[in-house]
């Protein structure tokens, strides 16, 4: 099997193996309170919350969701951004025996929609700027309970005056009717966490049973919830720990990532209130605010995408600040240029950071990261080595069968924190989810590598077809049946051209329908079709109208020719 750990020995104190918990995410986050009760668990725009009033909200929230008819094996969707309130959500569904179903807050109502009836979620929690797009989609669902949730909440007393003047008064505000009776019955958070006890039994769970679904588009680029256990999450947070044992308790992880993504849910929350860490939860990303985040918070670890790191290297915010507080820096969510590390790397450097940038390599199927540049050892372009337990081969892509050495292939891995399964999807599980000959399953990644002799993997690009903007995936399937089912539209193709902020934009190849004008109109309104019907990141930044596509020999569009005609351009 080609694994290689050397840095394991090397380092002397990161073992190739580890033990994991058996217990469920609440579970361990009760177990560290017990241990660091008057730690801050959680900091957000200047009000803490330490453990142990963590465990208290935990505690009412999940006895409210009892109160709900909320249970083992309910499904309950959060559509939240980084708040105190999403992570007391999370936690207090785990407590029950449910399964919290995420979902970026900024997604549209048919989305919504999508995502909750696809879970089956018979409680949904959001924030009432949200409000619009939530009740309609919990009404289109059927969804019995909708929870709403005002970041004005959890801040601090002035920071809630500035909030009230400024974004409080252009939040949508549910109308009396609603609270009333109408269906579905809605509740603002506060007077739903008063509605607990303290005094609600935890569930004892099987730390194999299905603990959350994210979203992905898996390898065929429609959506996929994907279903991870309790203790794929507890592992995880073994392992970050394991592989950054300059970390302790008490440290200070600034949580930019979303807490509906694998990266910001496994990395930044979840392995830091496992291990008694504390999350600077960050709802909104700027790189002038991220800047002052840095300067007046000093994090001991900071994770991200390749545009953050962008963004900081183009912000003043930092000029003359020391970052000697810094431990760990990590890149995830794309692949990591050797010039923007260069750079990046020279400006920690500049500022003092003992540490150096470094890139990691995982998918959802697997939570998020399983495989990590070393702290002591880098090697240009490599994606670093597996987390203790996982294991990683190249495969001849369609096969089974491992490549040499140095040979390209499709990237599989295994170990404790792969997935469960694609929720409702048997026939795409089937495809992904393959065990083996020497007995184990393996993610069938869709994705190309190398591994060289010493087991350091490098990654070379994508099988799937997928656009990475800001970190995000977007699928191009999916933005053009959106615009397909445009009456105006008479085909569509969607590629991802290249961004010096965001790696990529998303630009759209329309032919109008018979008799339409490609005009400045027509795009626009095109444009607020997709506002409406996808998610922001994925709505095009570019749509360019011609009178046909390029095909293929045997029809179908020839999206690549579209790429080689963007990339000629970049070159002129």
């Amino acid at each position: 099997m080609q694994v290689r750990t050397p840095w394991y020995s090397s380092l002397g104190s990161i073992p190739a193996t580890v033990e994991y918990p058996q217990t469920t995410l609440f579970g361990e986050v009760e177990r560290i309170a017990s241990l660091y009760p008057d730690y801050t668990a959680c900091e957000f725009m200047g009000k803490k919350l330490s453990y142990r009033a963590l465990i208290r909200e935990i505690h009412a929230a999940a006895s409210s969701l009892r109160a709900l008819g909320v249970g083992e094996g309910s499904r309950v969707t959060i559509c939240m951004p980084n708040t105190p309130q999403a992570v007391v959500a999370l936690y207090a569904v785990n407590y029950v025996g449910a399964v919290a179903s995420m979902v970026h807050p900024l997604s549209s109502t048919p989305e919504i929609e999508f995502y909750l009836r696809e879970s089956e979620s018979s409680v949904c929690i959001g924030l009432d700027q949200s409000y619009a797009q939530l009740i309609a989609a919990c009404r289109a669902a059927g969804v019995g309970t909708l929870v709403l949730v005002s970041v004005r909440d959890g801040l601090g007393g002035l920071m809630r005056i500035g909030y009230d003047i400024t974004v409080g008064r252009r939040s949508p505000k549910p109308t009396p009717d609603v609270f009333s009776g109408s269906a579905p019955r809605v509740i603002d958070w506060r007077t739903f966490l008063a509605r607990g006890r303290d005094d609600l039994p935890p569930i004892n769970r099987d730390p194999h049973a299905p603990a959350v679904i994210l979203y992905s588009g898996g390898t065929t680029g429609r959506t996929k919830g994907i279903l991870l256990s309790n203790f794929n999450f507890n592992a995880l947070a073994v392992q970050i720990v394991t592989t950054n044992p300059m970390f302790v308790p008490g440290d200070r992880m600034l949580a930019v990532m979303p807490i509906f993504h694998g990266f910001g849910l496994g990395v930044c929350v979840h392995s830091m209130l496992a291990n008694g860490g504390c999350c600077l939860l960050v709802a909104r990303f700027t790189a002038d605010s991220y800047a002052a985040l840095l300067k007046k918070q000093r994090p001991n670890f900071i994770a991200g995408v390749p545009t953050l790191y962008e963004a900081l290297l183009r912000s003043s915010r930092l000029d003359g600040v020391r970052l000697d507080c810094l431990k760990g820096v990590f890149s995830g969510g794309d692949s990591l240029s050797p010039d923007l590390k260069r750079r990046f790397d020279e400006f920690l450097d500049r500022h003092g950071a003992p540490v150096r940038l470094r890139e990691g390599y995982g998918t959802t199927e697997c939570v998020t990261a399983s495989c990590l540049t070393p702290p002591d050892t880098f090697r240009e372009g490599s994606i670093g080595l597996p987390f203790p337990d996982t294991f990683y081969k190249i495969v001849r892509v369609g096969s089974e069968d491992e490549v040499p050495y140095g040979e390209e292939g499709e990237i599989c891995i295994s170990g404790p924190t792969v997935m469960l399964g694609y929720l409702n999807r048997p026939e795409e599980n089937a495809n992904t989810l393959r065990r083996h000959a020497d007995g184990l399953v393996w993610v069938h990644t869709g994705d190309l590598g190398i591994m060289d002799e010493d087991g350091f993997i490098y990654f070379r690009q994508r099988i799937k077809r997928m656009i990475i903007t800001s970190g995000y995936n977007v699928y191009p399937s999916q933005v053009e049946s959106v615009l397909d089912a445009h009456p105006e539209v008479n085909i569509s193709c969607v590629i991802g051209v290249p961004d010096p902020v965001r790696v990529q934009r998303v630009k759209a190849f329309v032919v109008p329908a018979a008799g339409c004008t490609p005009d400045a109109a027509l795009r626009q309104r095109l444009t607020e079709y997709c506002r409406e019907n996808i998610v922001r990141y994925a709505v095009p930044r570019e749509i360019e109208f011609r009178e046909e596509l390029p095909k293929t020999l045997v029809g179908k569009v020839a999206y690549r020719k579209l790429e080689e005609e963007e990339a000629a351009k970049q070159q002129q």
